[in-house]
């Protein structure tokens, strides 16, 4: 689906890729993931990955959509965070309780 959208927007440089984070290879600007596990497992699996130049108002990092209360989990990330609530962009239910965490990982 990554993909398709990105082609339907005429997106050059984005590449949906449907693999385990800790299969991927190569260097990106961001790593876009849904909830697979606790955000303090997720990033081992991120380390080494990121491209060290910058080229987005965002320093490189994730885009992780999370649902539900993430006080606790996060706890344990040392890095950077910012999280989203999908609820003030979305008006339907279903993003009522969805987030994006975003982890700096420059």
């Amino acid at each position: 689906m990554v993909n398709e959208v990105a082609s339907a927007l005429q997106l050059k440089n984005v590449t949906g890729i449907h693999e385990r984070a800790e299969n991927v290879k190569g260097k990106f600007d961001f790593i876009v993931s849904r909830a697979v596990t606790a955000m303090e497992n997720f990033l081992p699996w991120c380390n080494g990955k990121f491209d060290s130049v910058q080229r987005n108002p965002f320093p490189n990092g994730i885009l992780y959509l999370k649902g539900g209360d993430l006080t606790e989990e996060l706890k344990p990330v040392k890095q950077a965070i910012d999280v989203f609530n999908l609820a003030d962009i979305f008006e339907d239910e279903f993003f009522e309780t969805k987030k994006v965490v975003y982890v700096k990982m420059t």
